[in-house]
């Protein structure tokens, strides 16, 4: 997980920055649907390497 969570900082730290920061300025319901649409993606990926 923290491979994966360190790659895009590493790639490109500008634009991990801007997305950061677009970030703290969602509404919690945005923030929400972020965190649900990773959590899915997370899950689908799990199936499809098992």
């Amino acid at each position: 997980m923290l491979v994966l969570e360190g790659i895009l900082p590493f790639v490109a730290p500008s634009l991990w920055r801007d997305t950061f920061r677009r970030m703290t300025e969602m509404a919690d319901g945005q923030l929400r649907f972020v965190g649900l649409t990773s959590m899915i993606g997370g899950l689908l990926l799990l199936y499809l390497i098992k």
